[in-house]
Order: structure tokens, then sequence, then C-alpha cells
């Protein structure tokens, strides 16, 4: 049942505090997440293009990999300009519409979700190729990774519709400051004047299950990839074929290691601080260092960025 709202007035603006607590150094912090941002869009845009270009890389498990470089690119863009305008003191930084509020939590949801199934369906991927390689060709045809890429780009839109309609249900009256960089949930429940536990619950069971769903993935295709390695006489083999899926694994366990950890607690009691801490790793440090996992962890990878990018390469062209 809403409260009685008669007499309030409807916020139709936020104001994001960000790291307030940082003021004296804040120059400093601009400058280090302004080159995080600047150098996640370079390599991840180096991905996408050497993807692109060489023909050897020609194969679902990258096609799987320029999608997920897409989102990084888009995921940090969504928060990342704006709390660095709101460093330097730009009013625009800080203040935000209602709306605006609204759909930046729609996209960071929307992303974050699509990446969760992004990365499932690269497990998928890497199940296949080592314990199925002779059907491998006929299970991950590129007609199969454009439906499931289709379908990660189409759940994680669907799945913060209900949680969005419910926020945009609450009355938030007063007062209007974000004690955090974007317009994340916990936040925002914390200044709404409603009842918000029938929304933390929607919250709490649908990123339960985004998680749950993909990380069910991931941990089957993986136990049976470890299954087939331990099987595997050959203990040269045997790295041969883990070293194809460590990049991916690696990922994973940055990615899932930090969503698990705050997103299964949205209560509003959480601590804020420590909350702002764990979006910035899984934001903007590990959008910064999964290209970096992937071609430094990956020969191919490696090979394709001194082919793309080597002066006798363009000579030759």
């Amino acid at each position: 049942m809403q409260p009685d709202t008669k007499n309030w007035t409807q916020v139709t603006e936020f104001v994001m505090v960000g790291f307030a607590e940082v003021h004296e150094a804040r120059f400093l912090f601009f400058t280090l997440f302004l080159t995080m941002y600047l150098f996640t869009l370079v390599e991840n845009m180096a991905i996408i293009v050497v993807v692109g270009l060489d023909h050897q890389l020609q194969r679902p498990m990258y096609f799987f990999l320029t999608h997920l470089s897409c989102l990084e690119i888009w995921y940090t863009s969504i928060t990342v300009p704006k709390m660095l305008a709101g460093f330097i003191g730009v009013d625009e930084g800080k203040n935000i519409s209602y709306a605006g509020c609204l759909s930046q939590l729609f996209l960071f949801t929307f992303l974050g979700a699509t990446e969760c199934f992004l990365l499932a369906a690269m497990a998928y991927d890497r199940y296949v190729a080592i314990c199925l390689p002779l059907r491998y060709a006929a299970l991950v045809s590129w007609g199969s990774c454009f439906r499931l890429v289709a379908a990660c780009w189409l759940v994680g839109f669907l799945t913060p519709i209900l949680p969005i309609y419910l926020m945009s249900r609450l009355v938030f009256c007063g007062p209007n400051v974000i004690d955090h960089f974007f317009c994340d949930a916990s936040p925002l429940l914390a200044l709404s004047c409603s009842d918000v536990t029938l929304k933390e619950t929607v919250d709490f069971l649908v990123s339960l299950a985004v998680l749950l769903a993909s990380s069910t993935v991931i941990a089957v295709s993986y136990g049976n990839i470890v299954w087939t390695l331990l099987h595997i006489r050959s203990a040269a083999e045997r790295r041969k074929a883990f070293s194809t899926c460590a990049a991916h694994l690696t990922v994973v366990s940055l990615f899932y290691g930090t969503l698990f950890f705050i997103y299964v607690r949205t209560k509003v009691t959480s601590s804020i601080n420590f909350n702002k801490v764990v979006s910035v790793f899984y934001s903007i440090v590990t959008p910064m260092l999964n290209p970096l996992i992937y071609s430094l962890r990956n020969k191919e990878v490696k090979g394709a960025l001194g082919r793309v990018f080597s002066f006798k390469s363009w000579k030759g062209q």
C-alpha cells in the first residue's frame, strides 16, 4: 500500500555525490579514472578491429569476444564520463534528471545482464571445443553463434524491465542526494519515501536468477572441461587444451566474483562506501583488465595484434 503523498513534492532531479570523501585529491582521481577509461576504450576497440581484420580470428570464440568488447565500451561509457565531470566540479556531472537516472540504471542493468549471458555462451563454446571437438562445427556454427548472441542481448534487455518499472512506481520526496557515482539501485532505494520491500525482493530475485542461470551454464561447462582434461594422458595436451579457456575463466572469476558479492545483497542497509569501491572494480577496473587478459594469455590474439598494427602489415596492403 502506497503512503499518502498529497503533501509531498516529487523529486525531479537527483544530485550524485560521487567520491566526495576524496575532495582534496579529486584531480588525482580524475586523472586516474580518465586514464583507465581511455585505456579501456582503446583496448576494446583494438580487439574489435583486430578480430575484424585478421582472417585467422574469424572464429566463433572471437566473434563472442568482439561482442564482449562492445559491451565493455558501452558499460563504462554509461557511468564514467558523468563521474569524471563530477570530479572537476561540472554541475551537469553531479545532477541528473529523474528520467535520466532511471534510464542510466536500465542501461547499466541491461548491459550487465547481457555480459553475464555472453560469458555463459563463451563457456559453452569452450566446452564444445574441448569436450566435443568432432561436433564443434555442427554445434557452434555461425548460425548458432548469431542466435546465441541475439538471445544474450534480448534476455539482457528484458532483465531490467520489471525492476525499473517498480522503481518508477516509488515516491521520491527528498532528499535527492545519491551517495554514489551513478544511479545504482541500492542508493536510490535509500532515498525513497515508499515501502521498498517489494522492490528489494524483486531486485534480489532477478539478480539471483541472472547470476545463477548464467553461472550454472559456466560451472557445468567447466566441470565437463575439467573432467575431459583429467582423462587426457599427455600433460602437454592438457596444458594446450586448458590454455584455450584460461583467459575466459580469469575474466569470469573477476566479473562474477564482484557481482555475486554486491548484487545478491541489495539491502539498503549495506555499506554505501563499500558498494562504491566494489562498483568501481566491476564497472571500471574489470572492463580495462579484460582485453589485457585476453591478449596477454592468448597467443593468437597477440599474434593478430602484431600483424594488424605492425608497420609491415600496413605497408604490405
